[in-house]
């Protein structure tokens, strides 16, 4: 297996009068992991089966490495996908149905044998204990597992993830994103991913974009797209911030602050200081989530417990931040 670059050219795909992709211009680079990441209906799921082939586009171009598959079937474009419901074929074992790809592609037994046997250990799956057992024995991450090998025993060019880990727990999904990064170094395979979890984006992915009515409004390493919104949007959603009017804080246009970056009892480290008061805390573990009033705004706050510190509802304290965290956003 190997990487491919896509690149999607002024890509839209209409329905009747509704557009679910407008005007997607787009680079994924070969070898990388690249979510496509939005809400429901923001058209991330419709830009992956255009690039699948399962649909046609109304405008543009599509190409895998400046070869153009526009108008090229999913057959003829040698990629893997897994699916949200995984479709795996209940009435088969996970040796067939990992097999199924291959038999199609007329490989010999032989070959088939090996190839499934190799890919079954690299998702970690003993072939052994589970090469006769049906998807109906397994649970629901060693299912993923199943999914993930079927697709990529046909040694696909890209790999195409649509959900594939929704309806699993937070322990189990977790491991998995590990696991997928594992698999898609060790393979160095293009890898496009669709979610709607900005959590799962930010785990696994190489470079994010993130899409909405059917455009994309940010994209680029997770790390920077988090650290510097485009806007109100992007701020909002991919993950949390504080929207603070300019004017407050006498720049002009909407400010967005990460509730990680105020400070509680700043001491000498901040730029900006306000007294105010503990609405709320929230317990998670290592963190606490505050709200705390300050001048009639409500501020959320992220501290690590400990220290000495124990916050309660109706404590005042003072809070403070940088003016290199305040971030102004355009529209």
């Amino acid at each position: 297996m190997g990487g491919v670059t896509v690149r999607l050219e002024d890509v839209s795909k209409y329905y009747g009068s509704t557009r679910a992709v407008d005007g997607v211009t787009l680079s994924i680079p070969s070898g990388t992991i690249t979510t496509l990441l939005g809400p429901s209906g923001c058209g991330k799921t419709t830009t992956l089966k255009l690039i699948a082939g399962l649909e046609e586009p109304s405008r543009g171009r599509i190409l895998f490495n400046d070869r153009d598959v526009t108008m090229l079937p999913p057959e003829k474009r040698n990629i893997g996908m897994v699916f949200q419901d995984l479709a795996l074929f209940p009435h088969m074992t996970v040796f067939e149905n990992i097999a199924f790809g291959l038999r199609i592609r007329k490989v010999p037994e032989s070959e088939i044998r090996r190839r499934v046997h190799d890919i079954l250990e690299l998702v970690n799956l003993d072939p052994n204990l589970y090469s006769s057992r049906k998807p109906g024995q397994l649970s629901g991450g060693q299912q993923q597992r199943v999914a993930l090998a079927r697709a990529l025993v046909i040694e696909p060019d890209i790999l195409l993830l649509d959900e594939p880990f929704a309806h699993l727990d937070f322990k189990i999904k977790q491991r998995l994103l590990l696991e997928l990064r594992r698999i898609q170094r060790r393979l160095g395979i293009t890898t496009i991913y669709v979610t709607h979890d900005q959590n799962e984006a930010m785990a696994v992915s190489d470079k994010v974009v993130i899409m909405n009515n059917g455009r994309i409004i940010q994209e680029g390493p997770p790390d920077q797209v988090y650290e510097n919104p485009a806007n109100t949007f992007v701020a909002t959603f991919y993950g949390d911030s504080n929207l603070i009017e300019g004017s407050r804080l006498g720049v002009d246009g909407l400010v967005a602050i990460r509730p990680e970056k105020i400070m509680i009892n700043p001491r000498n480290h901040a730029d900006i200081v306000y007294d105010g008061v503990i609405e709320d805390v929230i317990f998670q573990g290592p963190i606490l989530r505050l709200e705390v009033r300050i001048n009639g705004l409500t501020l959320k706050l992220i501290h690590p417990r400990g220290n000495g510190f124990t916050p309660r509802p109706g404590d005042r304290v003072r809070v403070g931040w940088r003016l290199s965290d305040m971030k102004v956003l355009r529209e």
